[in-house]
């Protein structure tokens, strides 16, 4: 393990990864039910869950043993949401096979992901992005996964006049989570070991009880067997690609590769970047050694993924639990991919952890983060200044790491040709640019 993984290098122990692979198998479990819920809209549920549990152990086996970071992979949020509703269901109007024709843009997004990891193009992307905007990315993601967890466990919620609100303090799910995430803060003052994955397993405990009572009448939190184990769905989602389709409609298939690619590849760089940051993987630099490697696993997740039956794969911003954890090397990862294995047999368990149960984890780890901010040299000049904020305020704002990277660099970019400093935009930048404003043309023309 230490000659493998390199462990005190890293000032860790076969312990702390354990604990903090376990922490971010709990803090994204969740996927396992989520991403069969939205893709069971249009697929079998049960591939899906299938598919999504065997895909992400792969995926996160890859970061773990070959990268050696602790950052865990699998089926990304928000592009389900694409996949499903509004690919499947809206612009192929719902038809039965249409499921066939996204499994089969994913693939291909797959195979030009790890041609470009092999060049090493999203190398050079991750490491052109200067320092400034790689802190506000930091933080943003902060925000963005602190709101993820507000949100999921009923603290703030929508509202008409003010668009967003305080959730109430009759609920249960909002009590508990902020029960919990002073649990944590307790335990991390008192440098208790694996503070957050007690404060996840305490608010969890708390469930059970306020259901109990009757207080919290949501979905059971209670582990059910009574429906055994469902793992024959796999065959019909697994190898279900339509190359037919897209030989026919190559302008259309070009245009949905296209979008699962473009938010896959930044939200992606905003993950690994903002995580790496945390754990102090970054160099004197800036930049993240065997960042090739850390894209070649979610490239193959990807492309193996859509072969088994299930959307892009990406690295979780949940991992930033593990590394709040004490996780700073692969074995977090391992840890993380055996329990995706497990989940086949041990479902029960693991979705009923509740998402209440997750969101102290998620808001404790996000005001970590958001402590990168204090390294943005905001005496700086303006362009350096503008491009790390907007990147940190568009996130949570609009619900999107990708938007948030967009709107930073293109503010970065616009800004050093204006105030006379284009040579500092090097050759990715500019491509990197241009990528983004086609982004924008979309949108618009969309």
């Amino acid at each position: 393990m230490e000659q493998f993984f390199h462990l005190r290098e890293h000032g860790t122990s076969v312990r702390k990864e354990i604990i903090a692979g376990l922490t971010t198998f709990l803090a994204m479990a969740y996927i396992l039910a989520v991403n069969p819920s939205i893709l069971g809209n249009v697929m079998n549920a049960g591939g899906v869950f299938v598919a999504t549990a065997l895909t992400s152990a792969l995926a996160t086996f890859i970061m773990g043993l070959w990268a050696n970071y602790p950052i865990a992979l699998s089926a990304g949020m928000g592009l389900n949401a694409y996949f499903a509703f509004t690919v499947c269901l809206g612009e192929l109007g719902g038809d039965p096979g249409a499921f066939r024709v996204c499994l089969t843009a994913v693939f291909v997004e797959g195979v030009v992901f790890l041609l470009l990891s092999l060049f090493k193009f999203r190398e050079k992307i991750i490491n052109a992005i200067p320092s400034n905007l790689k802190y506000g990315i930091s933080a943003g993601i902060g925000l963005f996964i602190a709101l993820i967890g507000l949100s999921g466990a009923g603290i703030t919620v929508s509202d008409e006049a003010t668009l967003v609100n305080l959730g109430s303090f009759r609920s249960a799910p909002m009590v508990l989570a902020l029960v919990g995430f002073l649990i944590i803060l307790i335990l991390v003052h008192r440098n208790i070991p694996g503070a957050v994955l007690i404060g996840i397993l305490v608010t969890w405990f708390l469930g059970m009880g306020a259901q109990s009572v009757g207080w919290y009448d949501g979905p059971s939190v209670f582990p059910d067997f009574s429906a055994g184990l469902q793992l024959s769905g796999i065959k019909e989602t697994a190898f279900q690609l339509d190359f037919r389709w897209a030989a026919t409609h190559i302008a259309e298939f070009i245009a949905i590769t296209f979008s699962f690619l473009f938010v896959d590849l930044f939200d992606t760089v905003g993950t690994v970047v903002g995580v790496a940051d945390k754990a102090g993987l970054l160099d004197e630099n800036g930049e993240l050694p065997r960042v090739g490697r850390v894209f070649m696993a979610d490239a193959v997740g990807t492309t193996v993924g859509a072969c088994l039956g299930t959307s892009t794969v990406t690295s979780f911003v949940e991992s930033s639990t593990g590394v709040a954890a004490g996780g700073r090397t692969g074995l977090a990862s391992v840890t993380t991919g055996f329990l995706f294995l497990a989940s086949l047999f041990l479902s029960p368990v693991f979705l009923a952890i509740p998402s209440f149960a997750t969101a102290p984890a998620l808001i404790y780890v996000g005001m970590l983060m958001v402590a990168s901010a204090k390294k943005i040299h905001f005496e700086g000049e303006v362009s350096e200044v503008a491009g790390a904020y907007m990147a940190l305020l568009i996130m949570p704002m609009t619900y999107s790491i990708a938007n948030g990277i967009m709107l930073g660099v293109i503010t970065w970019v616009v800004l050093k040709v204006f105030t006379g400093r284009i040579r500092d935009v090097n050759p990715v930048m500019w491509i990197v640019f241009a990528l983004f404003a086609l982004r924008i043309v979309s949108l618009i023309l969309s």
